[in-house]
């Protein structure tokens, strides 16, 4: 590698996301997860881009007409980091959003792929998760990192 290529930076901006109903999932990432809409634009009816922005991301999502031919749903695991898992689950919940049981890595220093139900007991960074899904199964992983900090 060259001096030049090392000091590259190279940031994730957005995610497109395959959906069948653009409105629907405009309403549901707005009104329920708590996204903000950063563009809606239309300039024929063949495309539309709709990008939103997830509360303090760097990283937004694209959702739209004419953007992708991936089938609607079939992205998975997108990893949402919250400092308050309990308390974002709870949030999400309260909107509607289905929101899987809170689960965590275990054994956490020798993780094996396992998991046991609720919060990491020493709310250790990455080692809490629970799950929920857009309108068409689009999946988000929201993973705990910062919570004493």
């Amino acid at each position: 590698m060259t001096e030049a290529s090392t000091a590259m930076k190279f940031a994730v901006e957005v995610v497109v996301l395959p959906v069948s109903d653009v409105d629907r999932a405009l309403r549901f990432y707005v009104d329920q997860v708590g996204f903000a809409l950063d563009v809606d634009y239309a300039p024929n009816a063949a495309f539309r881009v709709v990008q939103l922005t997830p509360p303090g991301s760097s990283c937004s999502i694209q959702i739209g007409k004419g953007i992708t031919t991936a089938p609607a749903g079939s992205v998975r695991n997108i990893h949402l980091v919250v400092t308050d898992l309990e308390a974002a689950c709870n949030r999400l919940r309260e909107c509607g959003v289905a929101v899987a049981d809170i689960r965590h890595k275990t054994p956490i220093d020798a993780w094996d792929g396992s998991f046991a139900p609720g919060l990491d007991p020493a709310r250790k960074d990455y080692a809490s998760f629970a799950g929920f899904s857009d309108p068409d199964g689009n999946s988000f992983v929201l993973q705990e990192r910062g919570y004493r900090k």
